[in-house]
């Protein structure tokens, strides 16, 4: 099996009443993205105002080419608390999720979470979401 060609991975928290602040506190580190419900949002491509429909407290890591979904996990729960304690107020409150964005260079490709990573994740009640894009095979390659 291929190694996925591209991860991209980030710890989101998302709830009606949500404040951003009160997670950086909590969790002890900033996030790359913060929004409040009914905070005016300005699209960036487009410029479009709209109105956040909740709360939402989020940190990303870098994409790795290839994917690397052991490391990004380890990189986003080593910038946290390791208190599970803290880890409970906050899954049982909000919507905690690691959302992984999977990025296939062609159709026969995977990857492998560790046991270590798994753990880590279940934890602190932390679930994975996963997008994943398919590839494109040459066209001129056949099947076996």
């Amino acid at each position: 099996m291929a190694q996925l060609r591209k991860s991209s991975v980030s710890l989101r928290i998302a709830g009606d009443d949500l404040i951003p602040n009160e997670i950086t506190r909590l969790l002890g580190v900033s996030p790359t993205h913060a929004q409040i419900k009914g905070e005016k949002i300005v699209g960036r491509k487009t410029g479009t105002a709209r109105s956040a429909k909740f709360g939402m407290w989020r940190l990303g890591v870098a994409s790795h080419e290839p994917e690397d979904i052991d490391g990004q996990i380890q990189e986003i729960l080593s910038q946290t608390t390791d208190d599970l304690t803290i880890w409970r107020s906050i899954t049982e409150k909000y919507d905690v999720d690691l959302f992984c964005g999977l990025f296939m260079g062609r159709s026969n490709e995977g990857l492998t979470i560790s046991a270590h990573s798994l753990a880590a994740l279940g934890a602190r009640s932390i679930e994975m979401s996963l997008d994943i894009y398919g590839g494109h095979d040459d066209e001129n390659e056949t099947s076996t």
